[in-house]
């Protein structure tokens, strides 16, 4: 285990929620995007601005600062209002990722009682399986309003970047 790879296992995250987004969100009616859903954090709305609050949580945890609350769907009201702010959270995570050295990834750099334990690299990857959870439950939610969804399999993004 070494930065580089939590480096590429990111590139497929940050690629894999563009791809969710760019091709099955932006064309996505907004009755339908709104939607309420009962199901883990509800309407494709809510999920997608919970994956955006988690990954800001935890990375803004890695770089030592106080947490920031989790994000409110209400304060979200339109598609470009969301892209904006989830293409700053994953330019703070690019950033925070290019300064990444190996000997970080066992440091446990976390305050809270519940994550005090925790090493880096343990929050690096759940951050990125969250997302693929994430991804998923989205991805169902599309296709069961008629959407052609694709595979995220990791696999074919590995296939495809070496």
């Amino acid at each position: 285990m070494n930065a580089d790879a939590f480096r590429h296992i990111y590139e497929y995250h940050f690629k894999e929620n563009r791809t969710l987004w760019d091709s099955l969100i932006m064309p996505l009616p907004q009755e339908q995007f709104i939607q309420p859903i009962l199901y883990s954090v509800g309407s494709v709305h809510n999920q997608i601005v919970h994956m955006i609050s988690v990954d800001d949580s935890w990375f803004t945890s890695m770089r030592g600062l106080d947490i920031p609350y989790m994000l409110e769907p209400d304060d979200f009201e339109d598609k470009a209002t969301i892209r904006a702010y989830w293409d700053k959270v994953e330019q703070t995570m690019r950033d925070y990722l290019a300064t990444l050295s190996d000997d970080m990834l066992f440091q446990k750099p976390f305050t809270i009682e519940e994550d005090k334990d925790l090493m880096l690299w343990h929050a690096l990857f759940q951050v990125a399986n969250h997302g693929t959870d994430h991804r998923a439950q989205v991805l169902r939610l599309l296709h069961d309003f008629g959407a052609k969804t694709t595979s995220q399999d990791y696999i074919f993004y590995a296939y495809d970047n070496p």
